[in-house]
Order: structure tokens, then C-alpha cells, then sequence
């Protein structure tokens, strides 16, 4: 680890909060333990994950999307694992590319490892991202918590998810654990857990479990995952009727719109902040990395 301040940002999409490292030329090594010291809200400076901005072409798992897009969010959860995606992240992600003055509103493309998103910047703030499609395999799982079950639909939206339909959010617990479920060979990567209730028409709220990260103020794969659930089991499918259907989605901190379109497309319209940045202390990165 380098002897030199590390630059850092803390941004939040529906208070789904991130700590942004900015690495243009992959130069930061960011080993597990560091990711979960800088993600610990005593410790560290705090968050669900870390979003790693690199340029495509200067790292090794996204140089084959370069001639797409020219930045890739290499995500990290809070207990520092790798992950595929993260839909918030990327809209966070795509708030810091115009802040830092790497774009201005519009239409962006940002590398993941679940692929390419595409995603357009207003210039009210909110970002709309392209999550591409939802597969929907048919093995499911059931979940369980104090004594109660549910069946929960197997979503995964280039990250797997499990959607239990509930009658009070309440009924999901403390969610500090991972909620048991079963059976576990269904997500040998481990899974993120959606508990749903009904507000009204297409319009739905929900709590979840994030994988690698317990419970968090919102999840944007997983509100896409839970309105494409959502849609099946009121009897919606865009392929079949051609007409886009949208879901209103509260989470603990705020609400995403999601719309799934004819073509599978699924997009996810939220807001994204930037709060503050600055720079992290040598010595500490020395003894987080020790």
C-alpha cells in the first residue's frame, strides 16, 4: 500500500451508502480486510460497499468491455468479498463520473461484471440504469424466520435473489443473520433475501438481506428483482402483453421506480448523492493493511 493520502468519496442512492475510491489505473490494492475496515461505522469511514472506479481497459476482469464502456465499477461488499453488481452502486457510480467531470447528463455505459449497463444521467439528478434482463430459474427456495415460512421466487438480476411475498415487513425479524433458508444448493454463492408487502397497485415495499452485507437501507437489483416477482405473480408478463409494466418499489430509504419492458429490459429510475469527500489517512491504511 502506498505511502500517499488515499482520495475517497461517500455517496448514497435510497441511503444505500458507499465509500467511492477513485483508481482510474488500478494502481490500489484493496485486499478483503481493508474493504471491511473502510466499510466499518466505527473504524472505518462506513458503508454497505465500496465502488472501485476504474477505467475498463486498466483492469483485468473488464478489459474485454473496454470497446463498450469506458469505466468499470468494481464493487466490493462491506465484508469485502467481490460481487457481480450492485444497482444502486451504479447509479451512485454514474452520479460521481459527472461530479469528478468525466461526463455530463446523459447517456452512459459502465462496466460490471454482470456485464455492461447502460444508463442515462438528468439533470435533476436522478439516473435511470438499464439492469438488463431478469432470468427467473424454477428452482426456488423457502425462507424462514421465528417460526414462519415462505415460499421465495428465485430473480436473478445478473445477481441471484430470493423474493418471499409477506403479509407485515415485520415478519422478516432483525435481519442481522441471513435468514435460513432452503434449499441451500439452490445459491451455492449465497443470495440476497427480498421480504415483500403489498401498498397498493404496483406498488409494493419491502426489507432485505444483502448478501455480505445483512441488512441495508435499499437494495436496486433487489427491488428490480422483487417488481419482476411482483409482475409474475399478479399475472404480468411485457413479453406476452407488449405494454411495459412499472412497480413502485419503497425501500427503508427512499423509492425506485422499475419498469420492465416487452423486450425483458428492466430499468430502475432513483436518486443518487454524492455527501462528501476527501483523504484517508496513510498511517490508517498502513495498519488496516497489517
Amino acid at each position: 500500500m502506498s505511502t500517499a493520502p488515499l482520495a475517497f468519496l461517500k455517496g448514497h442512492g435510497t441511503e444505500n451508502d458507499f465509500v467511492i475510491l477513485p483508481d482510474p489505473d488500478n494502481a490500489v490494492d484493496l485486499p478483503a480486510a481493508l474493504v471491511a475496515r473502510l466499510c466499518d461505522r466505527r473504524a472505518g469511514i462506513g458503508g454497505d460497499g465500496v465502488l472501485h472506479v476504474v477505467r475498463a481497459a486498466a483492469h483485468p476482469d473488464a478489459r474485454h468491455m473496454a470497446g463498450e464502456a469506458e469505466w468499470f465499477m468494481d464493487y466490493r461488499n462491506a465484508d469485502g468479498s467481490v460481487a457481480e453488481m450492485c444497482g444502486n452502486g451504479v447509479r451512485v457510480f454514474v452520479r460521481y463520473l459527472e461530479h469528478a467531470g468525466h461526463i455530463t447528463a446523459g447517456d452512459v455505459a459502465v462496466a460490471t461484471r454482470a456485464g455492461v449497463r447502460q444508463a442515462h444521467l438528468a439533470k435533476n439528478g436522478d439516473v435511470t440504469v438499464s439492469m438488463g434482463r431478469a432470468l427467473l430459474p424454477e428452482d426456488g427456495v423457502t425462507v424462514s424466520v421465528d417460526g414462519r415460512s415462505w415460499p421465495a421466487r428465485n430473480v436473478n438480476m445478473g445477481n441471484p435473489h430470493a423474493v418471499a411475498f409477506v403479509e407485515d415487513l415485520a415478519h422478516a425479524g432483525t435481519l442481522y443473520g441471513e435468514p435460513p433458508y432452503s434449499p441451500k444448493t439452490v445459491y451455492p454463492d449465497g443470495v440476497n433475501i427480498e421480504f415483500v408487502a403489498d401498498r397498493g397497485p404496483r406498488h409494493v415495499a419491502m426489507r432485505v438481506h444483502e448478501r455480505g452485507a445483512a441488512e441495508t437501507r435499499s437494495c436496486g437489483t433487489g427491488a428490480c428483482a422483487v417488481a419482476v416477482a411482483a409482475a409474475r405473480r399478479d399475472g404480468l408478463d411485457p413479453a406476452e402483453t407488449g405494454t411495459p409494466v412499472t412497480y413502485t418499489v419503497d425501500v427503508l430509504g427512499g423509492t425506485l421506480l422499475i419498469t420492465e419492458r416487452p423486450d425483458g429490459r428492466v430499468e430502475m429510475t432513483g436518486p443518487a448523492v454524492i455527501l462528501a469527500e476527501g483523504r484517508i489517512d496513510p498511517a490508517w491504511l498502513a495498519d488496516a493493511t497489517a
